[in-house]
């Protein structure tokens, strides 16, 4: 059974991060103690980005902002809402100016389950019902806001429990993500070598072991050819992007209302793809051509403003405009997913150097941006390896959709004890 007590109640340390004038950034070192910073929560548990540091010494004299693990910390100015919790990666951290920190009394409360307190709704909400959304969103009054949140509190064998269940799925979400980042830099590196570096042509042609097996070496030509491109492998064609692959550009979504409320798409627009699922997205009429609706493993590709190229696994929904939907006929999904990733960077220096608003590409550029297409026998041994790890990579990715949702389910049913630790099927 749970009760509701205040978080001062549950504190061992509630401070804020130093005054900027006590810490600014021509006080960073080389190393010593990593600062956390905003930019440093992930939304998960691990921190991410780029560390700065300060001197031992410095930590010394700001010891009331240093934080250690199992603290948790919350930003009062800025991404409001947000939480994070300290791993043991370091002895200790400190706070930058716009963190305040929560140090709890592990007699009465678990850290990791006050922490998913406060990435639940009822958390976020606390937090951000106080916050000023003029200019830079901030805290007025960041320590006694915090001191006064109510939170559920069952027994501490309760909390523990809890936080074991929830930190359990975050650890296979992490591991799945981890895995496919894996995945991706091992197929990127394998097209590169073979498509775009020509590693393999390059050694036969130096006389040199390409590192590949006899059978799979012996595939590959020993010398070049010149082409509008440059000199590429003797065999090998040059063709242009939209040649490989079509370019659906999506539809101006508004002009599609909503006509039943049970025949609705959500809108799948540049914001969506960036965060890969359409959670609060808008809703558009599902009557539209068939081609418009996007499916779980479609090559996604913005083209306008925010330029990205992605394998969209965040459910069915309708293609508005600003985004292609890229698909082929003639070759498989590998093939022109990586060589549109490939002239990504390409089509984003484009897109900076328009004096607009939104910076875009044309069709034109699609054109403009050149392919390498192998020989049958290459492309067909490539083809077996970087699709399988393509097809790994979606089913992963649905499997982290899958734990996310179960997670974000039981979070509130476990905090509020609508459910029960012993109720939760164990994986």
């Amino acid at each position: 059974m749970s009760y509701k007590v205040r978080i001062e109640d549950i504190a061992r340390k509630i401070s804020i991060g130093p005054f900027g004038s006590r810490m600014k950034s021509d006080s960073y070192t080389a190393s010593g103690v990593p600062v956390i910073r905003g930019t440093n929560l992930s939304g998960g548990k691990s921190f991410t980005g780029q560390w700065v540091y300060i001197s031992d010494e410095m930590a010394n004299e700001l010891e009331s902002c240093c934080v250690y693990s199992g603290d948790l910390v919350f930003p009062h100015r800025g991404s409001i809402g947000e939480v994070g919790i300290v791993t043991g990666d370091f002895p200790r951290y400190m706070m930058s100016s716009s963190l305040m920190k929560l140090s709890c009394d592990t007699t009465r409360a678990d850290p990791t389950f006050v922490y998913y307190f406060f990435k639940s709704n009822q958390g976020k909400h606390e937090l951000l019902k106080n916050a000023s959304q003029v200019g830079t969103p901030g805290i007025g009054q960041p320590l006694t806001t915090l001191k006064n949140i109510e939170i559920p509190l069952p027994p501490l064998a309760n909390q523990k429990g809890i936080a074991l269940i929830l930190s359990n799925l975050d650890d296979k979400i992490l591991l799945n993500r981890q895995t496919n980042q894996t995945l991706e830099q091992m197929a990127q590196a394998l097209f590169k070598s073979w498509l775009v570096d020509y590693d393999p042509i390059h050694a036969k042609k130096e006389g040199r072991d390409t590192g590949l097996p006899p059978h799979i070496a012996d595939l590959f030509p020993d010398e070049f050819v010149d082409s509008e491109l440059g000199m590429i492998p003797k065999g090998w064609e040059v063709r242009s992007l939209d040649e490989i692959a079509d370019f659906l550009n999506g539809l101006a979504m508004q002009k599609f209302p909503i006509e039943n409320e049970e025949e609705t798409l959500p809108v799948i627009k540049i914001a969506q793809l960036k965060k890969g699922d359409t959670e609060g997205a808008d809703l558009a009429s599902s009557n539209i051509k068939p081609e418009y609706i996007i499916y779980d493993g479609d090559v996604l590709f913005s083209w306008s403003g925010s330029l990205e190229v992605d394998i969209w696994c965040g459910g069915k929904g309708a293609l508005n405009q600003h985004l292609f939907k890229v698909t082929s006929d003639n070759f498989p999904k590998w093939f022109y997913y990586y060589w549109t990733k490939h002239h990504l960077n390409q089509f984003q220096a484009i897109a900076s150097g328009k004096a607009v608003t939104m910076g875009h590409i044309q069709r034109k550029h699609l054109t403009e941006a050149k392919c390498i297409v192998p020989d049958k026998r290459v492309f067909n041994l490539l083809g077996s390896q970087i699709s399988n790890v393509l097809d790994q990579q979606i089913t992963l990715r649905l499997q982290v959709n899958s734990l996310v949702e179960i997670r974000d389910s039981l979070l509130p049913k476990l905090l509020s004890g609508e459910i029960t630790v012993g109720e939760v099927p164990q994986a």
